[in-house]
C-alpha cells in the first residue's frame, strides 16, 4: 500500500516533471523514490511536495523539484558514472543522484548543513557518496576527472577549477550570474574545448567563495 507521502510524490512526478517535459525515465524514477520530506525543515513536511524551493536554514534553500530534475536530466549520465556536485545543501539532490547510480562526490561550504545532511543521507541508507566541506569554486582535483558535475549555487562566472576537472566528452550543469541568472549546460569536447546552452532563468543563492 503506498503511504501519504508515496502518493505526493507520484503527483509531484506527474503534474510538475512529466507533465513540463521531464522524459529520463532514471530520473523519473529517482524522483518518485527519494522522501523529499525527510530533506526539508519539520514545520515544512505539508510543503515538501509543492512546486518551489523551500528554506533549509543558513541562508540555504532546498531547490524546485522540477529543477532538481532538470539538472538531473542535463547532466546524460549513467549508471556507475561519477558526479561532483557542487553545494550539497540539503542532501536533496545527492540522494536522486545516487538513485541515479551515480557515484557522488558532494561539496558543501557551511559545515552545519554539511553534517546535517550526510546524517540525513546515512540514516535513509544512502551509499556511494563521497563527503567534503570546502570551497565549491576549487572542486575537488585529487578526484578528477568527473563524468559530470552539478552546481547548486550561483557563480557571477564558471569557475575554471570546475572546467579542468571535467571529462572530456562530458556535461557541467550550473546557474550562472547574480541579479539575473541562466541555468547552463557546458560541454566538453575531446580537444577540452566548452560550448554552452541555456536551459531557463533560474534563481540560487549565490556560490560563496572562502
Amino acid at each position: 500500500m503506498r503511504t501519504e507521502e508515496a502518493e505526493h510524490r507520484k503527483t509531484m512526478v506527474d503534474y510538475q516533471l512529466r507533465a513540463r517535459g521531464i522524459a529520463d525515465p532514471v530520473v523519473l524514477t529517482a524522483m518518485e523514490t527519494v522522501p523529499r520530506h525527510k530533506f526539508v525543515p519539520s514545520d515544512l513536511f505539508h510543503m515538501a511536495y509543492a512546486d518551489g524551493p523551500l528554506p533549509i536554514g543558513c541562508g540555504q534553500t532546498i531547490s524546485q523539484p522540477y529543477v532538481v530534475a532538470a539538472m538531473s536530466e542535463a547532466l546524460e549520465l549513467q549508471s556507475g558514472d561519477r558526479v561532483l556536485e557542487v553545494g550539497t545543501g540539503s542532501g536533496y539532490q545527492t540522494a536522486v543522484l545516487c538513485e541515479m547510480g551515480l557515484e557522488v562526490y558532494t561539496m558543501e561550504f557551511v559545515p552545519k548543513l554539511a553534517e546535517k545532511a550526510r546524517e540525513t543521507l546515512v540514516d535513509l541508507g544512502y551509499k556511494d557518496i563521497h563527503f567534503r566541506v570546502g570551497d565549491g569554486h576549487a572542486g575537488w582535483p585529487e578526484e578528477a576527472p568527473f563524468d559530470g558535475i552539478i552546481v547548486t549555487a550561483a557563480p557571477v562566472k564558471v569557475p575554471e577549477q570546475l572546467c579542468r576537472q571535467l571529462r572530456p566528452g562530458c556535461r557541467l550543469v550550473i546557474p550562472v550570474g547574480h541579479f539575473s541568472q541562466d541555468l547552463r549546460v557546458y560541454e566538453k569536447d575531446e580537444a577540452g574545448n566548452l560550448t554552452w546552452r541555456s536551459l531557463f532563468p533560474v534563481r540560487f543563492v549565490p556560490l560563496v567563495k572562502a
